[in-house]
């Protein structure tokens, strides 16, 4: 029996226990005490293994006030790489209290819940430590304070300040230096800025990092993940301190995503390695440092399921993991140059970016850098090149695989869609109906001209494009023939009724703008060779047009006949 793949197992004591795979990266640990970094801020992508290494080092780390747990738990890292590394760091385990708090639940539709929820939070992670409250070297007022905290019955302002209070009730009780993490920092910033209380959310967490990161005299070493640096909004003002490990930085290259060397021995552990091909073109893309990496969540999804069908096809797995309020918004308020350019990153292109790491999402508009910075270090688009011209980095940025590509692509057809329904297309029917060819070419062109294109995948786009405006007439049925295989016309649009109007479309994309009329035509004879028609005539359909429709890129070319 092959060991079970992880999938949404996040614990790293449960991966371990339950002999899940796990993919070792316990060596984060030693480089993390060679670094000695005070508070130390990891910027990754999400779904891209920061939940699960905070998990380890949890573990690793804490001193849980219980002897025989502190065993157990340095007993879950026999056989890893971080045992090997030498009695400098293999003494630390069981070494710390640990506060661990993720932000995660902060997603939510009001600033009211979201808080309700970060204090919930916090809240259980001072149960966690409740047996604290068994010791006489806390006073009464600090044991009420804690139970009022714990049973989230206490004031706004002792929550912002429980990561300090709890830091000192443990160095209280134990003597040690607390080590502190925190996962997901900024969901609670995402959330709050497409919410609408992006501001209230923004001093809240100021002020629960101030106290806890900033001015803590009992805190050994902290780390943080998100996707994002954020520090103009001044959450991390006056913490000098802070040590900050972006996708951009050689340090800890390897320790979030798959290595390809990782991802080949997943590979042939459950004997799919004939898939590798697929693997790579899906879900590898990523340059962390000088480390190419692997979307770690989307190869274990794809490995679980070929271990079913190793004939499967691959699917783009971070789409329901990620927010992609992002791309959303970005199309929604792309002017025509950023259209440009994102057709440019579609088409298989580079652009060229100069770094901004401190961007917000209240920047992300205010110009056009900022957007591409923020697509960057969320994961949507990937360095392929990395150079310098004084004072400032500059990045050469692709989309990083057919994965991030398919999720631009399904975010522009569900935007297109939306735009399509908003709009009044009776002009395009009036022309449809009059056999005026030429006018509906004018529409169809000035339509694509507003629009996001992506070639790759030309006519299934020109088709989807020109059947969703066809199908917003009320007086007509549309049907979409592409899919069944059958050697149909590409769109047929008939009337409800057989006495009415019925018409056949059939759609080509040209090499060039030069072979636009021939391939119109050609689109036209065909419906006659192949005599699509015939089937509209055994329904009972008497006036049936016939239209050969040829696309390239932004223009359209239409040609008529009965």
């Amino acid at each position: 029996m092959k060991k079970a793949l992880p999938i949404g197992v996040e614990n790293f004591e449960d991966i371990i226990k339950n002999e899940y795979c796990y993919v070792d990266k316990t060596l984060f640990i030693k480089e993390l005490l060679d670094l000695k970094g005070k508070v130390n801020l990891f910027t990754r992508p999400r779904r891209f293994g920061k939940t699960l290494n905070l998990s380890m080092l949890r573990y690793f780390f804490e001193d849980t006030g219980d002897a025989e747990k502190n065993a157990q738990n340095r007993a879950l890292f026999q056989g890893l790489k971080i045992m090997e590394a030498g009695e400098t760091y293999t003494s630390q385990t069981g070494s710390y209290p640990v506060i661990n708090l993720t932000l995660k639940s902060a997603k939510q539709p009001a600033f009211e819940s979201a808080c309700a929820k970060l204090k919930g939070e916090i809240a259980e992670e001072f149960k966690r430590h409740r047996y604290i409250l068994e010791s006489d070297l806390l006073d009464v007022a600090d044991k009420r304070k804690f139970q009022e905290i714990a049973v989230e019955e206490a004031e706004n302002d002792e929550y912002t300040g429980a990561l300090k209070f709890l830091s000192r009730c443990l160095y209280q009780v134990t003597g040690k230096s607390v080590v502190i993490l925190i996962d997901e920092y900024d969901v609670p910033l995402e959330n709050a800025y497409f919410r609408g209380f992006y501001r209230e959310m923004v001093d809240f967490v100021r002020a629960l990092f101030e106290a806890g990161l900033k001015t803590n005299d009992y805190l050994r070493f902290a780390v943080i993940t998100g996707c994002l640096r954020i520090s103009k909004e001044s959450i991390f003002t006056g913490l000098i301190h802070l040590n900050i490990i972006s996708v951009l930085d050689r340090k800890y290259s390897e320790h979030f995503g798959f290595t390809e060397t990782e991802v080949l021995q997943l590979m042939t552990y459950y004997g799919v390695e004939s898939r590798f091909a697929t693997m790579k073109e899906w879900y590898d893309g990523y340059l962390f440092g000088d480390a190419e990496v692997y979307n770690p969540w989307s190869v274990i999804k794809f490995l679980y399921d070929l271990q079913g069908d190793r004939d499967a096809f691959p699917h783009p797995y971070w789409i329901n993991t990620s927010s992609n309020d992002i791309i959303k918004d970005m199309i929604a308020q792309a002017d025509r140059e950023t259209k440009g350019q994102i057709e440019t990153l579609l088409n298989g292109g580079t652009l060229d970016i100069k770094v901004h790491e401190e961007i917000t999402y209240e920047d992300m508009h205010e110009k056009g850098e900022n957007l591409w910075n923020f697509l960057y270090f969320t994961g949507y688009l990937t360095k392929r090149e990395e150079y310098f011209i004084e004072p400032s980095i500059y990045l050469r940025v692709c989309i990083p695989n057919v994965e991030v590509k398919t999720i631009y692509q399904n975010t522009i057809l569900g935007w297109l869609r939306r735009r399509i329904e908003k709009q009044d297309f009776h002009d395009l029917y009036r022309a449809m109906e009059e056999g005026d060819a030429e006018k509906m070419g004018e529409i169809l062109s000035e339509q694509l001209f507003s629009t996001i294109s992506f070639y790759d995948s030309a006519e299934n786009f020109y088709h989807g494009f020109l059947a969703g405006i066809l199908s917003q007439s009320e007086n007509y049925l549309v049907k979409s023939n592409r899919e069944s295989g059958k050697g149909r016309s590409d769109i047929c649009v008939k009337s409800p009724s057989l006495r009415g109007r019925s018409f056949i479309l059939e759609v080509k994309v040209s090499d060039s703008i030069d072979d636009l009329e021939a391939d119109a035509k050609k689109a036209l004879q065909q419906i006659y060779d192949k005599k699509y028609m015939d089937e509209l005539r055994m329904e009972g359909y008497r006036k049936i047009d016939c239209y050969g429709v040829s696309f390239y890129r932004k223009d359209c070319e239409v040609r008529f006949g009965k």
